[in-house]
């Protein structure tokens, strides 16, 4: 099992490039954070398709670290999304995952995403992440 702040650390380190905030995992789950601005709307005034589907990644392989350790090479091997509806072109996005099934090679999890102060949900993703033998 790897801490939030274990699994925050090697993010910015390995993936300096993920914008999305990790604020806790733990308990078979994660939560993540993804500070929505001009850069992340696409027309219309929405927060576009990529961006929800990354921060469902992020959650997922949140979740997953939390569980098994920090593992760097586990990566996604699917990941399904609904759209919902329209998330709010001046919040954040929230993505709360919980894990499903972990076992020695995968892991599946599901993932919805909320604008920020809204229960309903903008989406629903479900992933499964492959998972490398141990070293």
């Amino acid at each position: 099992m790897a801490s939030t702040a274990d699994i925050v650390s090697f993010m910015a380190t390995d993936f300096p490039q993920c914008n999305s905030i990790i604020e806790d995992t733990g308990n078979s789950g994660a939560t993540v954070r993804h500070k929505i601005g001009v850069n992340e709307l696409r027309p219309g005034g929405t927060v576009s398709g990529p961006v929800m589907m990354g921060v469902a990644d992020v959650a997922l392989y949140a979740a997953i670290l939390g569980e098994i350790g920090i593992v760097p090479l586990a990566v996604t091997t699917n990941l399904n999304i609904n759209f919902l509806r329209k998330p709010a072109a001046d919040r954040d996005i929230i993505g709360v995952c919980k894990l499903i099934k972990v076992g020695k090679t995968l892991a599946i999890g599901d993932v919805h995403l909320y604008s920020e102060g809204d229960g309903r949900p903008v989406a629903h993703a479900v992933g499964t992440y492959s998972i490398p033998p141990a070293r």
